[in-house]
């Protein structure tokens, strides 16, 4: 067998592995995953590559490796779920670095962080002034979780005793050209009543719309396939890039 064939079966190989080993761990958004998820996914990749490549050896030992740390992964995900003072050796705890508007230098200290990268995360969360922060705390995944003081905070409907309606989630009738009729039973509209939103639009036919939606505020949001600005150059004040 040619090293092409045996590279070409050996990825096919890894690859559906780390897909059903990726849905056995879960998934989650790159920005909450953990040190301990990060070591983790390198290594169960670098070993995936070296099945790929590594054909000095056979595969069935690196595909041993991938079941061995994807095993452990998912016991040690099973574990930090179950008891509460593994989850915290294990992924670690938040960390209070900014208290009553005090930072906490004894606290930056032990986990190593400057007060320069806490500046940086919280210009992150437009948060420009030291003095508008009343607490500050970096979570286990390494975010920054901010708490401004009550002056600072923003003013919402309840504070000006407004009553606002809720908008809730949109709902898509058509995606891509095509009708979502279940979706449009559900919020009990028919065939008719979108016709006649479309005609409004200026839409003749289904097959125009990318994606249309409707929210239960009554909200309906079109948008065509071909759109009157298909480009930044066809707007007329925009002179390209400085």
């Amino acid at each position: 067998m040619s090293e092409t064939l045996v590279v070409m079966v050996r990825s096919i190989i890894a690859f559906f592995t780390l897909l059903i080993f990726a849905k056995i761990l879960g998934k989650q958004q790159i920005s909450q995953l953990t040190f301990f998820d990060y070591v983790l996914g390198i290594t169960i990749g670098s070993i995936a590559s070296e099945l790929t490549i590594d054909l000095t050896s056979r595969a069935w030992p690196h595909w041993i490796g991938l079941l061995c740390w994807a095993s452990l992964g998912f016991l040690m995900e099973y574990i930090t779920m179950k008891w509460r003072y593994a989850a915290k050796y294990i992924n670690g705890e938040p960390t209070i670095v900014i208290m009553n508007g005090k930072i906490m230098e004894s606290a930056l200290r032990k986990m190593k962080f400057p007060i320069s990268d806490i500046m940086e995360l919280l210009r992150n969360k437009n948060v420009f002034d030291l003095s508008e922060v009343d607490f500050a705390i970096i979570e286990s995944n390494g975010q920054l979780s901010v708490l401004k003081k009550p002056e600072y905070e923003p003013v919402t409907a309840k504070d000006l005793k407004i009553t606002k309606k809720p908008s809730g989630i949109s709902t898509e009738l058509i995606y891509d050209g095509i009708l979502i009729e279940e979706n449009l039973k559900q919020l009990n509209k028919d065939k008719k009543w979108l016709d006649k939103q479309l005609k409004s639009h200026g839409v003749k036919d289904i097959s125009e719309v990318f994606i249309a939606t409707l929210n239960p505020a009554g909200s309906f949001y079109v948008d065509l396939y071909k759109d009157h600005i298909k480009n930044l150059t066809d707007i007329g004040d925009y002179k390209g890039p400085y």
